[in-house]
């Protein structure tokens, strides 16, 4: 059934509900193209608020410090909060998309961030401000695990080309909050409180998309009402499901380390802070274009692997620059980790790609998210303490490229072409 076809009822159903309707006798209706716009227009905009709690708190993060009286250790931990949260709320994700739908809850999720978002500069107080952020990184986790399901759900025929869309807004709202909150902040009058908040305006917005679909409670990956549910898929049991997670994890930690660390590798190889900052920004705005071409070629594909190599090499070859002149070909080097830090949108396409089911990609998502955060929490950790111990960068660049051969591997195994129903 073509889901684009203009003579449909229109319903706020998922295509992939039908099935299970048919097996009880019932027709489901494909979405009209009106309703797969608003969903289309949902996923963007949740999309540009995965990021913005995060990367909006490192450019005011010493005036947070002073404002809060904050120690250095509390910073520090500050900074370690995200993906520890990506990971334990993330776990939560299917249990929550099960009972409520994943479209309540990425809803939700949306008003968690803008409530985060608004409360953390006002509340008072470091306890205060810690717990703001987890509310908002609470949104986030569970919007991660979930917006490669709401893909497979609606858009089951275009999995590549919608999460190329919505992987470029979340790259988009990573750099534009980098870049911009300074400038705002000044241009608001100064108050770090008021840089913060403002972000909370474009969670609000991200709600609205998602309020029509609140009544429609159905977790679209299950079956019909009076059909047997499918047997629950054991994802530790599957290989595939491993390697996704092992390849999600060393990708998010590259990318933590990425945004946390070459500023200064870039600073103490001569570069001013001025430009070693837009070279960061450059890294990251390298996912705006190739997170959207990338899941398509992705999906033409039938195995990801040639992907990896390529993204690995750039890698290999940028983490060698950085280590013989980092100053010299600072620019080259930035586009080629830029490149490599692409393997997040290919980590999410292939979680749409290895399952068959609705409730396959749920699982899989959110054991492969999950479990992927918590590999790369130590990684800036480590890198900190080899840069402090060993003084200079040679040992933690090291690292980083030698973190890139165990990627590689799961990277390979992820990308082959089966789905873990057929491993659980």
């Amino acid at each position: 059934m073509d889901p684009m076809r203009h003579d449909e009822t229109p319903t706020l159903s998922p295509p992939s509900a039908a099935t299970g309707a048919e097996a009880s006798g019932r027709t489901e209706q494909a979405p009209s193209p009106w309703v797969l716009r608003i969903v289309t227009l949902g996923l963007v905009l949740a999309a540009l608020n995965l990021r913005p709690a995060i990367t909006s708190l490192g450019p005011l993060l010493e005036e947070v410090r002073d404002g809060l009286h904050m120690s250095g250790s509390i910073a520090g931990v500050l900074t370690s909060v995200p993906p520890l949260c990506f990971a334990l709320f993330g776990f939560a994700a299917p249990r929550l998309a099960r009972r409520f739908g994943p479209a309540v809850v990425v809803c939700a999720g949306m008003v968690a961030i803008a409530a985060g978002l608004l409360l953390r500069p006002f509340v008072g107080g470091t306890v205060g401000f810690l717990a703001a952020s987890a509310l908002a990184l609470m949104g986030i986790a569970v919007s991660n695990v979930l917006m490669p399901v709401i893909v497979k759900r609606w858009f089951p025929d275009r999995v590549g080309t919608v999460t190329g869309l919505y992987s470029m807004a979340l790259a988009l709202g990573t750099a534009l909050a980098a870049a911009l909150t300074v400038p705002v902040t000044n241009a608001l009058g100064g108050s770090w409180r008021t840089g913060l908040a403002v972000w909370a305006v474009l969670a609000v917005a991200a709600v609205l998309p998602w309020i029509p679909f609140v009544r429609d409670r159905r977790d679209a990956s299950g079956p019909a009402a009076g059909t047997p549910a499918p047997p629950a898929l054991r994802i530790t049991r599957s290989r595939t499901a491993w390697a996704m997670a092992c390849f999600f994890g060393l990708q998010a930690t590259a990318a933590y380390i990425t945004m946390g660390w070459m500023p200064q590798i870039f600073r103490d190889a001569g570069i001013p802070a001025g430009t070693a900052g837009v070279l960061l920004a450059v890294t990251m705005a390298m996912g705006v274009p190739l997170a959207f071409v990338i899941p398509r070629v992705a999906t033409r594909l039938r195995t990801q692997g040639p992907i990896v190599l390529v993204l690995s090499g750039c890698g290999l070859i940028g983490y060698a620059g950085l280590w013989a002149a980092p100053a010299a070909g600072a620019w080259l080097w930035a586009i080629l980790l830029g490149v490599a830090n692409c393997a997040f949108p290919l980590a999410l396409t292939m979680i749409g790609m290895r399952s068959r089911t609705g409730p396959g990609v749920v699982r899989l998502s959110a054991f492969a998210q999950s479990t992927g955060y918590l590999l790369s929490i130590p990684g800036p950790l480590l890198v900190g303490v080899l840069y402090q111990h060993s003084g200079g960068w040679g040992v933690p660049i090291a690292l980083m490229a030698g973190l890139l051969v165990p990627q590689t591997v799961a990277g390979m195994l992820a990308g082959r072409a089966r789905t873990v129903e057929d491993e659980c």
